[in-house]
């Protein structure tokens, strides 16, 4: 039964994915710009102008060039899609799946580490505040719930750089954080790639000194995001929580005898389902949402490489980047719906 609603899922998503690449392509070639004079120069010869032109393949028609894309009906030897292959970045002129396997596990452990953390913060802290309605702790959520949510995120990383790194040394000596240089201290050895997750690939290679420098710098950023994040989290498995608390299968469990223990877990795993909801949309928008952290840490993740590459009108990079989040997008959908099923036995595949 799983396995057909996954394999249902998996073949509108490969429709899905066909519609956004479309779309996509021909959405960036309405731009009023110029890719071609971006790349020799505004005082080009109309010779050197066509050369890169040709060049890069923009010299063809638009379904031509589409046919490249897609790796269907080309006229070039140069492999698309269907094999498997995102083009060459105009930019720099590296393959784009191999650019966008640099950027992605960054941006990915990122996110994974910040929406983890928020989950594991919202939870208790949804369930004291739902089991104790109008208490100290059920305000205080609230109030944090506005107040972290209240700024954008770019606007919290740039304060705790301020005083986690520059007010504590300059006040202490000491900084309590490490300054904003990236994923760790440039005199260290980074770890081999593995996972692509730093503090997991030195961990695994048993690099302690880089795995506690790595978590020393994943730090800021990370609690940025979670400062922000979990207030929606919380709000949401709150508010889920006490409405369960007041149905009727609540009421029999209670009249019944169960421990107030046992009565929260049955309302936590019927709150859980919405939640999950929140956190998978929370990693989507993220994926490219998460530029302004990026960029005040600099870590060099997807989101400002694909920044760079609508800057310099870098089309199959900016293609590429489109396609890989969709793909990343779809497949977390897919685990919350899943999850939600086993969650909620109502839900059938």
């Amino acid at each position: 039964m799983i396995l057909r609603f996954i394999i249902r899922r998996v073949l509108i998503a490969i429709v899905q994915l066909v519609g956004i690449s479309l779309v996509v392509f021909f959405l960036i070639r309405l731009l009023p710009a110029d890719p071609v004079a971006r790349l020799v120069g505004m005082n080009a010869t109309p010779e050197a102008y066509a050369q890169a032109e040709a060049s890069i393949g923009l010299d063809r028609s638009v379904m031509q060039q589409l046919g490249n894309y897609l790796g269907v009906f080309s006229d070039s030897k140069v492999p698309g899609i269907a094999q498997g292959s995102l083009g060459d970045s105009w930019t720099t002129g590296s393959p784009v799946i191999e650019e966008i396997g640099r950027f992605l596990p960054v941006t990915l452990e990122l996110i994974t580490y910040s929406l983890l953390i928020s989950f594991l913060i919202a939870v208790p802290t949804a369930m004291a505040s739902a089991t104790r309605p109008g208490g100290f702790g059920d305000k205080a959520t609230f109030v944090w719930g506005l107040f972290a949510g209240s700024q954008p995120e770019f606007w919290w990383g740039l304060m705790f750089v301020f005083f986690f790194f520059f007010w504590t040394f300059d006040t202490f000596g000491v900084s309590l954080a490490p300054a904003p240089l990236g994923r760790m201290n440039p005199l260290l050895y980074e770890p081999n790639v593995i996972t692509g997750f730093i503090v997991i690939d030195a961990l695994i290679q048993g690099q302690f000194k880089a795995f506690v420098d790595a978590a020393w710098h994943l730090m800021l950023p990370v609690g940025t995001l979670v400062f922000v994040v979990s207030g929606p989290i919380i709000k949401m498995v709150r508010q889920n929580m006490v409405r369960v608390l007041r149905s009727d299968y609540i009421l029999y469990a209670r009249s019944c005898g169960h421990s107030d223990r046992a009565v929260a877990m049955y309302a936590l795993r019927a709150a859980m389902a919405p939640a999950m909801t929140l956190i998978g949309i929370f990693y989507g928008f993220l994926l490219g949402g998460a530029v302004p952290i990026e960029l005040i840490f600099a870590l060099g993740g997807l989101g400002e490489y694909s920044i760079r590459s609508i800057l310099n009108f870098d089309y199959p990079a900016i293609q590429g980047t489109v396609l890989i989040i969709a793909i990343v997008s779809l497949l977390i959908y897919l685990t919350i719906d899943i999850l939600h099923a086993f969650l909620d036995p109502r839900i059938t595949f």
